[in-house]
């Protein structure tokens, strides 16, 4: 059989990291596949720069539009990144000249997935992404075909490392969020310009793509609700770890009676949980099916080699004339996503006040939960050593008092709402700190 001829748009850390694993495991590759997968192609920004593989064996395009269009590739492989500009440009080109596409883009997909899987559809041809979603783990093919016989009734995970990097090291050392940011920069775990990563948008991008693959409902970026992690103190991080849990940015979508929950925030899980043992880069993806129970697959989210093996996996199901649709269901089938309320979420709540010594200020705090039907599971005061042990009373000579409290199950709007009236009423002199908790 003919070698399935790639076209490789985007030579950095990951095209390089697919030629290096297609000239190391080639071989045993065509073995498997019963054909060769071998690059024809190749496109980049710069055709000088110093890269770890040879390039100068394939044919160099300077527009990845013309390597799409190009007769001498079955398959575009589009590592360019970005929602639009050249990597929608490529993408749509190869479909419209017939030709499959393996791409690694989440903002591609989580903006244009469905419009794309339809175009692919029409023309019996692949769109695959496996390497889009937590990098080396295969979650896309789990829900895409292992899962097929299971309603799903959630799916979960830490899909951003660099978050979980930050929020490890925090735990570990007890920095500030700015001291670790600073640092993560310096070892390459983060962007300069961190907003993508440390205010959720990536794991948002990875998370519509889940939820169209766990529920087959169109591609909805724009319906994830989404905190990042800038607001997380080593205060926080402390009390979590007095009341048995960590902290982890989580990515949660699921089905309830109202539509599709998608939301992306930090999350107390308790401190036992296998998710929370997830540190350091790992990312991790969780499902709930009717059948299989909760599943959980956990490995390196990002990193040439890894996001390498999930590419390759992508073009061997080509190559072996393999032809899923993109997002589990026909894209003609898709349903329309009906967007639940984020304020309709049910469960406990941490909550961080640092409130004023006044007479009377705890008191009226409590009557604003009472006021929506909040009740607290428990209240811990930290006090000064200058404060009045044992008298019931919040005092300090050094400033307002931090309490913490963790409510029973309660609604987002409930809290929301006392917490609006609580620093109305002036007793805090900083904005009150909320944190979701996931018994899980």
């Amino acid at each position: 059989m003919e070698a399935l001829r790639v076209g490789l748009a985007g030579l950095g850390t990951v095209g390089a990291g697919v030629l290096d694993l297609l000239d190391r495991n080639g071989a045993v590759l065509a073995q498997r596949c019963g054909r060769r997968i071998d690059v024809t192609g190749i496109c980049a920004r710069s055709r000088t720069k110093n890269r770890a593989v040879d390039v100068s064996r394939f044919e160099w395009f300077d527009d990845p539009v013309r390597l799409a269009e190009n007769p001498s590739i079955d398959v575009l492989v589009e590592l360019i990144g970005g929602a639009d500009g050249p990597a929608r440009a490529c993408v749509e080109a190869a479909l419209d000249a017939g030709k499959h596409v393996v791409t690694a883009n989440k903002a591609l997909l989580a903006e244009h997935g469905t419009s794309l899987a339809r175009r692919a559809e029409e023309k019996g041809l692949a769109l695959n992404f496996e390497a889009a979603v937590a990098g080396g783990i295969p979650i896309v093919k789990t829900l895409r075909e292992s899962l097929s016989g299971n309603q799903v009734k959630r799916v979960f995970g830490i899909l951003n490392g660099t978050c979980n990097y930050i929020l490890t090291r925090m735990q570990n050392e007890g920095q500030p969020f700015a001291q670790v940011l600073a640092d993560a920069q310096r070892a390459g775990y983060a962007e300069a310009d961190p907003t993508f990563d440390v205010d959720g948008h990536d794991t948002a991008h990875k998370l519509s793509i889940l939820t169209s693959l766990a529920f087959g409902t169109e591609v909805s970026f724009d319906a994830v609700y989404m905190e990042g992690i800038r607001s997380i103190t080593p205060a926080d991080i402390d009390a979590a770890e007095e009341l048995g849990y960590r902290i982890k940015l989580l990515g949660v979508a699921l089905r309830t009676d109202g539509g599709i929950e998608q939301r992306v925030h930090p999350t107390m899980l308790p401190k036992n949980s296998a998710i929370a043992q997830v540190d350091g880069v790992l990312n991790c993806v969780a499902v709930d099916g009717d059948f299989a129970g909760e599943i959980l697959l956990v490995g390196p989210g990002a990193g040439a080699r890894p996001t390498a093996s999930s590419v390759v996996s992508d073009l061997a199901d080509i190559a072996r004339g393999v032809v899923r649709p993109a997002f589990t269901v026909a894209a003609r089938t898709m349903r329309p996503h009906i967007r639940a309320p984020i304020r309709a979420h049910e469960g406990g709540y941490y909550i961080r006040l640092s409130v004023y010594d006044r007479p009377g200020a705890f008191a009226a705090i409590a009557n604003r939960m009472a006021e929506e039907g909040i009740s607290l599971e428990s209240i811990v005061q930290k006090r000064a050593a200058a404060g009045l042990p044992g008298s019931g009373r919040l005092s300090t000579v050094n400033g307002p008092t931090p309490v913490v409290m963790i409510t029973h199950e309660t609604t987002e709007a409930a809290i929301r709402q006392a917490l609006e009236s609580i620093e109305a009423d002036g007793h805090v002199d900083e904005k009150p700190q909320m944190i979701r908790i996931e018994k899980l």
